[in-house]
C-alpha cells in the first residue's frame, strides 16, 4: 500500500509540512509505503474549462500541466492521498486550487479513478480560515467518491512561523490519530 502526500504550502520545511509528515511516520510504522510531493511554490495552472480532458478521457490536463499531470498519475496510482494547504485568506493556496480544480475534472472525466481511494486533509493556519480550507479539500475526495478517515479533532495544527506547529501538541496529537486511523482503514479496505 502507498499514500502520496502533496504539500500546498510553497514554504519548504514549514509548518504544513511539519504536519503532513506527523502522519506520515505513523504510516511507515504500519508499514505502509509513502512519497511526499511539494507542489506549493511551483508553477501550475488552473482548470481553463478547454474539455479537452473530457473529450480524450486521459485523466490528463492539456493545458501545458506537466507537474499536474505528474501528480495525477500518481493520485491514481496510489491507496492513499493527503493534500495539505496552509491557509491563505481563509482558503487553500492557489496550487492546492489548482490541483483540486484540475484533478478533479480531468480524473473525473477518465471514469473516477480515485473512487474508494482513502483521503485526507491536513490544514496549517495562524488564526482563522482552517475549516473552510479543511472542507475544500474534503469536498474535493468526497465528490471523488473516496472515504475520509477521521481523527481525533479536525486535521488542523496551528502556527504561524515556521515550526510553530510543533508547539501545538494537540494538532500533533490529531496528526498522529490520523496515521493511525487512515493505517487501520486502509488494511481493512484493502484486507
Amino acid at each position: 500500500m502507498k499514500v502520496l502526500a502533496i504539500n500546498g504550502s510553497p514554504r519548504k520545511k514549514g509548518n504544513t509540512e511539519i504536519l503532513i509528515k506527523e502522519v506520515l511516520k505513523v504510516l511507515e510504522m504500519h508499514g505502509i509505503k509513502t512519497e511526499l510531493i511539494q507542489i506549493g511554490g511551483k508553477k501550475v495552472n488552473g482548470c481553463t474549462a478547454c474539455m479537452k480532458c473530457k473529450e480524450k478521457k486521459d485523466g490528463k490536463c492539456h493545458e501545458n500541466n506537466a507537474l499536474l499531470n505528474e501528480i495525477l498519475s500518481r493520485m491514481v496510482n496510489a491507496d492513499g492521498i493527503l493534500i495539505g494547504s496552509p491557509v491563505y485568506f481563509a482558503d487553500v493556496t492557489a496550487e492546492t486550487k489548482a490541483l483540486i480544480d484540475v484533478a478533479g475534472y480531468a480524473l473525473r472525466a477518465a471514469g473516477n479513478p480515485l473512487k474508494h481511494k482513502i483521503g485526507a486533509a491536513v490544514i496549517a493556519v495562524r488564526r482563522a480560515g482552517a475549516i473552510n480550507a479543511f472542507d475544500s479539500i474534503n469536498h474535493f475526495f468526497l465528490i471523488n467518491e473516496m472515504i475520509i478517515p477521521g481523527s481525533s479533532y479536525w486535521n488542523i495544527g496551528i502556527g504561524r512561523e515556521k515550526g510553530d506547529v510543533l508547539k501545538d501538541e494537540e494538532g500533533l496529537k490529531t496528526m498522529r490519530t490520523l496515521g493511525e486511523n487512515m493505517a487501520w482503514l486502509m488494511k481493512k479496505t484493502k484486507g
